[in-house]
């Protein structure tokens, strides 16, 4: 089996092959790209930690919601945080189509929003530097579900709004931070237990 730690870039999608965008096995050459898929999945505009492997079973075992393999991402986002809203995203916020289970939050700097500006995504960018004053900040937040938009969504229930997001870890997994985006390399024997070892 072949496993691949990938630091996914933004503006590509998670797919074998897509008709209009660039996908994730653009970056691998043939060979590769014929034999492995992308386990789980991230936005388009998300970045970060993605694994590809030929082991057809990987993505049942360790990304499904069910299966509860702590993810942490690093985002930038619109707003501010409270304790009240720490409390909300930690505890679980209903959403109209499912509760979010337990997760953990951690506030790592507070920002004016123009002092972000190079992280905004270019077609958001004026909207969002209209109020550059205004305040902005970076955290993290680990889940236990991924589900789609999730991490998203859960800011957005607090009045926030990502427009930077980074996939870290997977379980116990880091993310290589040598690694550009648009870089992959195999995983070694002691990654592939730490992706495992929840399974």
């Amino acid at each position: 089996m072949q496993y691949f730690m990938f630091n996914k870039p933004a503006g590509c999608v998670t797919a074998r092959s897509d008709a209009v965008h660039r996908t994730v096995m653009e970056y691998f050459p043939p060979e590769l790209a014929s034999v492995l898929h992308p386990v789980g999945r991230l936005d388009k505009d998300t970045c970060g930690l993605l694994i590809l492997t030929d082991d057809g079973f990987l993505d049942q075992r360790i990304m499904q919601p069910g299966q509860h393999v702590s993810k942490t991402y690093f985002f930038y986002a619109l707003g501010s945080m409270s304790p009240d809203k720490k409390r909300r995203l930690e505890d679980g916020i209903a959403m109209a189509d499912f509760t979010t289970r337990t997760a953990e939050f951690r506030l790592i700097r507070e920002y004016r929003i123009r002092e972000l500006e190079a992280f905004m995504p270019p077609e958001r960018r004026d909207r969002y530097m209209r109020n550059p004053d205004g305040a902005a900040f970076s955290g993290t937040l680990t889940v236990c579900e991924g589900r789609k938009h999730e991490v998203k969504r859960m800011l957005e229930a607090v009045q926030c709004r990502i427009f930077y997001l980074r996939r870290d870890s997977i379980g116990s997994l880091q993310l290589d931070a040598s690694l550009r985006p648009g870089e992959y390399r195999p995983l070694t024997e002691e990654e592939l237990r730490l992706l495992c070892e929840r399974i």
